[in-house]
């Protein structure tokens, strides 16, 4: 009789553990792939370097040091991986619903021009924190109607809101050159178009013992935000089932005109409110120093993170890291200060064809799955 009572405890208990394998097994993937995307990426990358007669372990080394190796590489680092973590949210929320939004450094750029210029009838009587906020708001609601009118014309007019966002780029880079050459240019700055500043006293501050201002504990906190609305929401829910079968979200009567719309419009949000931490932490005025690529690296921190919010703040640093490294590299190895960039783009391709191996590989299937 004991053996009989036994039995179907220790199988229910072999049941579990089993199941518990299998989801490891099948999640796995997600961690697995991208570290030999990032590895293949490297050897790929050394190759390139041996070619230019350069050695792979000192360039990979100084990567190191110039991203993570000291005290203030650390600082240069998390000050580079604000704006990425901004933008790389700015491609991760649309992507829910299957949108590939690449155009999230003209939402940036106008975001930061909106940001100043807003500011400059301000400059001198309205409180510090008051025009910050305002500053905010603005960018935010730039960016948001940038990126918003890109999902209104997919989802209205079916227009590729892969091309209509890196079109959108070009014409924000445009209105911003039009005004800071123009109406809104500073006459006291002749060799660089920029608009007035915002002052000294009118900035953003730092961390208290860094010299990384408050950008990126914004860009930290609006990354768990985002996730719980993506995940812990009815308009997550909602957004994943328009991703995933847009006519069994039509069938079932959900708004996916409105998803698409305000998941694009949140999207430009965040990558306008990377222009107004760039102006008022960063630059103090708008200008072309504006773009500055943050949006195109924030593509690669999107795919590299797979669309997770929460990964995307890790992931964010690591891209970060590389590229404050490019000028140590510059100086002590004779090479560009765009090598980094080759090798971001290195990245992003191997990072793209190992999306095809997801859902393939038999060792990352369950048991079931595999017979």
């Amino acid at each position: 009789m004991a053996d009989t009572t036994e039995t179907p405890g220790v199988a229910v208990q072999a049941g579990v553990a089993n199941d518990l394998l299998d989801r490891l097994r099948r999640s796995s993937e997600y961690v697995v792939i991208p570290l030999l995307a990032l590895v293949f990426s490297g050897a790929l990358f050394s190759v390139f370097l041996l070619t230019l007669g350069k050695s792979p372990a000192e360039f990979f080394s100084l990567v190191w040091r110039g991203g993570f190796g000291t005290s203030f590489s650390w600082q240069n680092t998390l000050v580079r991986a604000a704006p990425l973590i901004f933008t790389a949210l700015c491609v991760a929320i649309p992507a829910r619903l299957g949108l590939v939004i690449i155009g999230g450094e003209g939402a940036l750029v106008l975001g930061g021009f909106a940001s100043a210029a807003i500011a400059i009838p301000m400059i001198g009587w309205m409180p510090g924190v008051l025009m910050l906020a305002i500053m905010a708001f603005a960018g935010m609601v730039a960016g948001a109607i940038w990126i918003g009118c890109v999902g209104a014309l997919r989802h209205y007019r079916g227009v590729n809101e892969t091309i209509a966002s890196l079109l959108m780029f070009y014409i924000a880079v445009s209105i911003l050159n039009f005004f800071v050459e123009g109406a809104l240019r500073d006459p006291s700055d002749p060799n660089k178009p920029s608009t007035k500043p915002i002052g000294s006293e009118n900035m953003i501050g730092v961390i208290p013992g860094t010299d990384v201002h408050w950008g990126l504990l914004v860009g930290v906190l609006l990354c768990g935000l985002l996730y719980l609305l993506m995940n812990r929401t009815t308009f997550g829910f909602a957004a994943q089932i328009a991703g995933g079968n847009l006519r069994a979200a039509q069938a079932q009567g959900l708004p996916v005109g409105r998803l698409v719309v305000v998941s694009c419009a949140i999207a430009g949000a965040c990558a306008g409110l990377a222009g107004f931490f760039e102006v008022a932490a960063i630059h103090g005025k708008a200008n072309a120093s504006l773009i500055a690529g943050y949006g195109f690296t924030g593509i690669l921190v999107s795919f590299l993170a797979r669309h997770n919010p929460l990964v995307i703040v890790p992931v964010a640093i690591f891209l970060g890291g590389i590229a404050a490294s490019g000028g140590l590299v510059q100086r002590r190895m004779d090479l560009p200060d765009a090598t980094v960039l080759v090798l971001q783009g290195l990245l992003f391709l191997v990072i793209l064809v190992s999306e095809t191996f997801y859902g393939r590989l038999s060792i990352f299937k369950s048991k079931g799955a595999a017979q």
